[in-house]
């Protein structure tokens, strides 16, 4: 029997769930101004999943990488659901993020 599919399937709704989760503080702590830097882990998590040698660990390797791309991305999405009403909103956000212009320059990415 091989377990391996369960596991994957398992890990991958895990890490969907945790990122909902990291999205929602992410966003509620510091502002979707941060979006680059979970941008730059899942790209360097996608990646590493080319390099390693385990199929296993690829694919997890590979799915947390996505999800934390698509995190940074769900960011800016989170901060305007925060601005309707449908989250709390943080106006004492602090502190901005490095190179801070240069991501408001380049403007968050969404859907």
């Amino acid at each position: 029997m091989q377990w391996g599919g369960l596991a994957l399937g398992l890990f991958s709704f895990a890490i969907i769930g945790f990122g909902f989760f990291w999205v929602i503080r992410l966003e509620y702590y510091l502002g979707y101004l941060w979006w680059p830097y979970p941008l730059l882990v899942g790209a360097l998590l996608v990646i590493g999943s080319l390099f390693v040698g385990s199929a296993g660990l690829s694919a997890i390797l590979g799915i947390a990488g996505a999800s934390f791309i698509w995190g940074a991305i769900e960011l800016k999405e989170q901060a305007v659901r925060a601005e309707l009403g449908w989250f709390k909103f943080n106006p004492g956000r602090k502190p901005d993020p490095p190179f801070v212009k240069l991501i408001k320059k380049l403007g968050a990415p969404h859907l």
